[in-house]
């Protein structure tokens, strides 16, 4: 089916939410009348780690509308650690503990079919060749008449702009596909993707829709777009709603407007904040040089203040293979890949960190507290700071988003949250 319901939004608007609120309980009314199915419903939002995509609030909304009807809710994981109760409290308010579901990603999978390797080489243009599992968790496949899947579109490293069928392909997905989805985008490059909504991985994701959605139980995506305010506050730019493909379209279209900021210069020194009830994780705090690179200049420095940070990889596997190899160069990746069985195996892992290597290109400097040392940064491939210096120098308080001058004279670009755009001064 396709269909949208809502396709409201723009760079100026600022949505409330009670707006929001009026605007998606008349959408998903129309959506239950349209699928004239009354067994239960799932719900697929994603985790605490994209808390600032409303998505909690916007899953409390249909769970108090669906009322008996809630089945389940299935944050999509991917490949991140489950959320905590307390976690699940802070973002999903009074739904019951008991309706949570925790994705295995290595476990929970059904096979939908594959996509050919010639398929798969053409889309990436050559840089991979093999073949590409589409996999969701088992739960999609006929156990409830709708599927909810929420969440924000925001630029992404991996399929240029995150969401849609990412989040179930991806986000409810197993290590076979997470892995060679990943590494595809790795190899075709990050810088090529970004912001994006024509990638490899994007129209592989498209492919495995169009072949084998009949498969699966029907979903209503429901899509935000977030912007920030003059002060630094969030703002709901975009709410989209819909069965098919234009619901997304629309909202990847604003969030390029919104999301994707063009500098009319290259930044020298960057600093990221990192929120530590976010960021645990270099796996997930490396969206700081992911969403910063193609700004940055040649020779320049990222400085990440990383209070909340802990080990390296959400997965305790991948953060012993993290520890093994480090943050190496593509070149020295796809050497590593040849003589290291262990990292073959795990290409998302490979993926990673490429994603995460500067390519010699600027230095980045992890500010950390005492859960993750000197030593442990330095032998993973990055340089280190002292995170009380850090912080004292660069009062995430006083700076504003984007150009500040220090008292001194220091000129540097600050991004309080990675997350929520990416930065360029490529037109």
């Amino acid at each position: 089916m396709e269909k949208t319901y809502i396709a409201h939004g723009g760079c100026d608007k600022d949505l409330s939410d009670a707006e929001i609120e009026a605007l998606f309980s008349t959408a998903l009314s129309e959506a239950l009348a349209d699928i004239n199915d009354n067994r239960k419903i799932i719900i697929i939002p994603p985790d605490i780690t994209r808390r600032h995509s409303r998505a909690g609030f916007l899953t409390e909304i249909a769970a108090n509308r669906l009322g008996d009807r809630l089945g389940a809710v299935l944050p999509a994981l991917g490949t991140h650690t489950p959320m905590t109760d307390i976690e699940i409290s802070r973002m999903f308010g009074k739904i019951p503990k008991d309706k949570f579901i925790v994705h295995n990603w290595r476990k929970d999978i059904t096979e939908l079919g594959r996509l050919e390797e010639d398929l798969v080489e053409k889309a990436a243009e050559g840089a991979v060749r093999y073949d590409l599992p589409v996999q969701v968790n088992k739960l999609l496949c006929g156990n409830f008449s709708l599927a909810l899947s929420i969440g924000q579109v925001v630029p992404h490293e991996v399929a240029g702009m995150a969401n849609h069928a990412k989040n179930i392909f991806v986000g409810t997905g197993g290590k076979e596909a997470i892995d060679k989805s990943h590494f595809i985008g790795a190899a075709f490059g990050m810088e090529r993707i970004m912001g994006r909504t024509k990638t490899p991985v994007r129209a592989l994701f498209n492919e495995g829709l169009k072949r084998f959605s009949s498969l699966m139980t029907p979903i209503l995506w429901v899509l935000t777009v977030i912007g920030s305010r003059a002060d630094g506050s969030l703002a709901v730019r975009g709410l989209f709603v819909g069965f098919g493909q234009e619901c997304f379209e629309k909202a990847a279209s604003l969030s390029r407007k919104v999301n994707v900021n063009v500098l009319d210069e290259p930044v020298q020194k960057a600093v990221v904040y990192l929120d530590p009830k976010e960021y645990r994780t270099t796996w997930l705090g490396n969206k700081a040089i992911y969403r910063t690179r193609m700004a940055i200049a040649d020779g320049g420095e990222l400085v990440i203040m990383a209070p909340g940070l802990e080990r390296f990889g959400e997965d305790l596997a991948m953060d012993k293979l993290i520890r093994k190899i480090g943050y190496r160069s593509g070149k020295e990746i796809a050497a590593n890949l040849k003589t290291n069985a262990e990292l073959a195996d795990n290409l998302s892992a490979a993926a990673h960190l490429i994603h995460g290597s500067s390519e010699g290109r600027f230095t980045i400097r992890y500010h950390t507290g005492e859960k993750l040392s000197k030593k442990e940064i330095e032998s993973a491939g990055f340089e280190w700071g002292n995170l009380k210096e850090a912080m004292a120098r660069y009062d995430i308080n006083k700076l504003s988003n984007g150009w500040n001058t220090l008292a001194d004279g220091e000129r540097i670009f600050f991004v309080p949250n990675p997350a929520l755009g990416l930065w360029t001064n490529i037109r």
